[in-house]
């Protein structure tokens, strides 16, 4: 299948793009990575602006949308540029919170950028049996939610020290969700898909920012006086790597435009295993400077690993896709 973007989300994607790359990504990410979140925030102010946080949101809530894939448009090119945050968590809390008398209270804040939102999952099927409820950026949030075991969606409480994940920009807390009730009946289901939809998107981009990099350092390195492009093995791993990105790119915005759970698992499934196939390639193909943590492309190698089990686990997606299958086409 083929999609075709309009001029609209050509120019977004485009304007987005252009934007990022004039930030400094590697630096701001880096700072985040040390807890410092003066850049990352500035940059989260312009993002917001951008209207990013406002395509999961209905317009009678302030939002623009919802707009599905012009969300996974704009997560495509923050996988690009490896932007740091509570991205996805972003668009979880906007769907948990899209409802009065929750929308006026919370989601302006999150709409401006000024406020930082994170999400804490509970233990359970949907979100990962026997995992543990870790939020991501709580120690940068304003906002901290938590998916109670009761049910409930609560106001929640750092409860200890912060950790560092395999991407050293993802540092994870664990909340608990002693604070006020906001809702006894929130919106499970519909805010994993988004969230899920947004890291398939996600890790999209970052397996094709890993291919890019990849493509430019064979041509430049030589062995045998010639680039290391232009041997045989090397171009097979590289064919391999864009095959599977390619595979994904229509899954993730079929997904998008469906929103069907299970095709947007499948969607993340595939995606994430394509860019952490593309990584995979991309630390083989640089040789020894791609371990070190100093050479830029660490950062995009580190986010592909963990974004594989974000959200839902390889294993959790690809159950809940053939769950879905087994049951048959329905409908008259």
């Amino acid at each position: 299948m083929r999609f075709l973007l309009d001029a609209e989300q050509r120019a977004f994607t485009e304007s987005l793009r252009g934007m990022l790359s004039a930030a400094d990504a590697p630096a701001v990410i880096r700072d985040w990575s040390d807890g410092d979140h003066a850049r990352g925030r500035a940059l989260w102010r312009r993002l917001a602006e951008a209207g990013v946080f406002g395509l999961a949101v209905p317009e009678e809530h302030g939002g623009l949308g919802p707009h599905p894939v012009e969300l996974a448009l704009a997560f495509m090119e923050l996988g690009r540029h490896a932007v740091p945050g509570p991205l996805v968590e972003t668009v979880a809390a906007a769907i948990l919170l899209a409802g009065p008398p929750l929308s006026k209270r919370f989601l302006p804040g999150l709409l401006a950028g000024t406020d930082l939102v994170t999400v804490a999952a509970p233990a359970g099927p949907a979100f990962g049996a026997g995992a543990a409820p870790l939020a991501l950026d709580a120690d940068a949030a304003a906002l901290r939610l938590a998916l109670a075991p009761d049910g409930g969606l609560r106001l929640a409480s750092a409860t200890g020290p912060v950790r560092r994940s395999l991407d050293p920009a993802r540092r994870l807390t664990p909340l608990t969700p002693d604070g006020e009730l906001l809702t006894p009946h929130p919106r499970y289901g519909l805010a994993l898909t988004w969230a899920r939809l947004a890291t398939a998107a996600q890790a999209l981009g970052v397996g094709l920012a890993l291919l890019d990099r990849t493509v430019a350092h064979v041509r430049q390195r030589t062995q045998f006086g010639v680039p290391v492009g232009s041997f045989q093995a090397v171009k097979h791993r590289l064919a391999d790597a864009t095959t599977a990105l390619e595979f994904a790119r229509p899954l993730v915005l079929g997904a998008a435009i469906s929103l069907r759970p299970a095709e947007v698992a499948a969607a993340k499934l595939k995606a994430c295993e394509a860019a952490y196939g593309a990584a995979r390639a991309a630390l083989q193909l640089h040789g020894a400077i791609g371990y070190t943590a100093e050479y830029g492309l660490s950062l995009w190698l580190t986010k592909a690993r963990a974004l594989r089990t974000a959200w839902g686990t390889p294993e959790e997606c690809r159950e809940l896709f053939l769950e879905d299958a087994l049951k048959g086409p329905t409908g008259p």
